[in-house]
């Protein structure tokens, strides 16, 4: 019987950026490998959505794309490749700037000099609209605020492993979910004021 597909979660640019912690759960070389964000996002897959701002080949041969998806609170890097041909396509298809939403598997990759770049390898790109967007910030906002609320209850194992790695400082997480929850009240009021 084949393993079920681990839900993608939904995370902010700023947060995941800033994600460092990479592992796996067990030795095995087919276990899954996950990203802990600082809230406590477990991560195997994300799904993002925002504005593809910019994309560029550097393939030689082959469609290898690199892009950027921004949210509210910062870009997300995507890099689409041979071993996922069918999101590569989908990317030199979309002109930027564009909504779209993206299913992928997150990468942490640490530099000689020890920088920690983190990226997201999709699985999906699709096109979508100023709606889908917006739901999905709520979404986002909603998701990293049960992740919050886990933080400071001490209880749930994610939220334990990210306060005893990151330590984060719950206050810049609620700043940036009133950065989002802002973008939502400025969609609005730019539709209303086009009417």
């Amino acid at each position: 019987m084949p393993m079920a597909r681990e839900v993608a979660k939904r995370v902010f640019a700023k947060e995941f950026n800033a994600s460092t912690l990479s592992f796996k759960e067990s030795e095995d070389q087919f276990a899954p490998a996950y990203v802990m964000t600082p809230t406590g996002a477990k991560c195997n897959r994300v799904f993002i959505v925002g504005t593809l701002t910019e994309k560029e080949n550097y393939g030689d041969e082959q469609d290898s794309w690199r892009a950027r998806v921004t949210d509210p609170t910062g870009a997300f890097t995507v890099y689409a490749s041979q071993f996922s041909p069918d999101a590569a396509q989908a990317l030199s298809d979309i002109d930027a700037p564009s909504f779209v939403a993206v299913i992928g598997k997150p990468r942490v990759y640490k530099t000689q000099d020890g920088e920690v770049i983190v990226s997201v390898r999709p699985e999906a790109v699709l096109p979508v609209d100023a709606e889908t967007r917006d739901q999905w910030v709520l979404d986002a906002i909603n998701a990293t605020a049960d992740r919050l609320i886990a933080l400071k209850a001490g209880t749930d194992p994610d939220a334990k492993k990210a306060e005893e790695y990151y330590h984060p400082d719950i206050n810049e997480y609620k700043e940036m979910l009133l950065t989002a929850a802002k973008s939502l009240k400025q969609m609005e009021v730019s539709v209303v004021s086009a009417k």
